[in-house]
């Protein structure tokens, strides 16, 4: 048994009996601790005449222009022809016919020769 645990009974000591490297004194706080600081100085007053000199106001014209933003939505897989539909693939004859008579390369051919269809306008895209 040659490691000593401590027990409930053995308490660390009180805050102020330890000593630590930054002692402020006798259990007082340190000086300003928690006081209102003082109020801060006026600003600078630049004395009149020297160096700067103001420039007058230029008035401007209004534009009596409007400027009408469109607001360009693009849908990714959208139709390019009518901006509604939403295009989807299509395996064409030949592609599947690839597909099945050269099996495994045909697979390749068949995604290669897909059209891409809109079902709201009809187009094809290929």
């Amino acid at each position: 048994m040659g490691d000593r645990k401590p027990i409930l009974q053995d308490r660390p000591p009180a805050y102020n009996a330890v000593s630590g490297p930054y002692e402020y004194g006798a259990g007082q706080p340190p000086h300003g601790y928690g006081a209102i600081p003082p109020p801060a100085p006026p600003p600078y007053q630049y004395p009149a005449g020297q160096g700067y000199s103001p420039v007058p106001p230029v008035s401007q014209q209004p534009y009596s222009g409007a400027y009408i933003i469109q607001p360009s939505v693009v849908v990714v897989g959208g139709c390019p022809a009518c901006r509604v539909g939403v295009l989807e693939d299509d395996f064409t004859c030949l592609g599947i016919l690839c597909a099945i008579f050269f099996f495994p390369i045909g697979i390749l051919f068949c995604f290669a020769l897909r059209q891409r269809r809109c079902p709201n306008c009809g187009a094809t895209f290929g």
